[in-house]
């Protein structure tokens, strides 16, 4: 996805406002070449477009990839590095479970570029290669690390630290990249409840940021801004296109924006398990921080010095639970 750098300037003027003129997204005012990333595979790129299509609206030049849970070699994604592949509309394979691929279709059907990069999943040297090649490659000058859920903050001291191997992979590998701007995302309040992750620690590591002159503030995900709207529409499309593998974490996120509040389920998934949702304002908030800063906070990365998979990254940060007190859990006073 890119745009027309030399447009004129008045075609980036829109009738609603736009998500760039928020404090999570000015760090990016000056930036031209943009790698919007989804951290923790799966569908955590698309929690990315709406700020990918803010960008393409003021004229950047934006491209997308995304830790990939496809078997990109079952497909007919073309190898471009180790651990690297390029997606687009004319790819085949792996229909039932291909986020990346339904996203670059949605992107063609609506006049964008249409590449999507996959990284493999893989250890942290490996990931950090497939970084630093997009970096040279796509001669970035920022990058943004989307994470659908919160779990990204996650330090290590936590009660619960969600799902954190491909997350704290695609961190590190992006701290490692020496650009002028890096900045990580987050977007689902309170969606990581399920996989215990406790929010009061959420909304202490935030604060710790903030301390730390780290934390960019939220902006909300709001229908009837054009972006927003956009990434709606990308979002339902690539639902239907995964019939039966749906992101629960997406659908909580566009329902929250969309209006919905409590236990509202849109997904056949989450009504035939019983699920009892809370689908509420908090989860359509974007939160941003400083990459580096985040990452810096990491406790265990010393410990992932010598994994090579993500099961050696999985059992290194179990091993460093073991040696050190956990936060107790904190209920959020409501």
């Amino acid at each position: 996805m890119s745009a027309d750098r030399n447009r004129p300037a008045s075609t980036h003027a829109t009738a609603s406002p736009s998500l760039l003129d928020s404090s999570v997204l000015f760090p990016l005012r000056d930036s031209e070449r943009i790698l919007i990333a989804g951290a923790g595979g799966g569908f955590d790129l698309l929690s990315g477009l709406p700020i990918a299509f803010a960008l393409h609206e003021r004229g950047k030049t934006v491209f997308l990839a995304n830790l990939t849970f496809t078997a990109a070699t079952r497909t007919t994604a073309k190898p471009v590095a180790p651990g690297v592949f390029e997606v687009d509309a004319d790819t085949e394979g792996q229909q039932h479970y291909f986020p990346e691929k339904h996203v670059a279709t949605w992107l063609a059907d609506h006049g964008h570029p249409d590449t999507v990069y996959l990284i493999r999943k893989g250890g942290p040297a490996a990931v950090r290669a497939a970084y630093a090649w997009l970096a040279r490659e796509l001669r970035l000058d920022a990058v943004v690390l989307v994470d659908g859920g919160t779990d990204l903050l996650m330090t290590g001291d936590e009660a619960g630290l969600g799902t954190p191997v491909e997350d704290v992979t695609s961190l590190l590998a992006a701290a490692a990249l020496d650009l002028p701007v890096k900045l990580a995302t987050c977007v689902g309040f309170g969606i990581d409840t399920y996989h215990g992750v406790c929010h009061a620690h959420f909304l202490e590591n935030v604060a710790a940021l903030a301390e730390l002159g780290a934390y960019h503030g939220v902006f909300a995900l709001t229908p009837g801004t054009p972006a927003v709207d956009a990434w709606l529409d990308a979002v339902a499309w690539t639902q239907r296109h995964t019939p039966g593998r749906e992101s629960i974490v997406s659908a909580s996120i566009t329902d929250a924006a969309r209006g919905a509040f409590g236990n509202h389920h849109s997904l056949e998934r989450t009504r035939t398990n019983n699920s009892d949702l809370f689908i509420n304002p908090l989860m359509s908030m974007t939160w941003g921080f400083d990459l580096d800063t985040v990452a810096s906070r990491v406790l265990y990365t010393d410990h992932l010095t010598h994994a090579t998979t993500p099961f050696e990254v999985a059992a290194a940060i179990e091993a460093f639970r073991t040696t050190i007190p956990l936060r107790p859990w904190r209920d959020l006073p409501v």
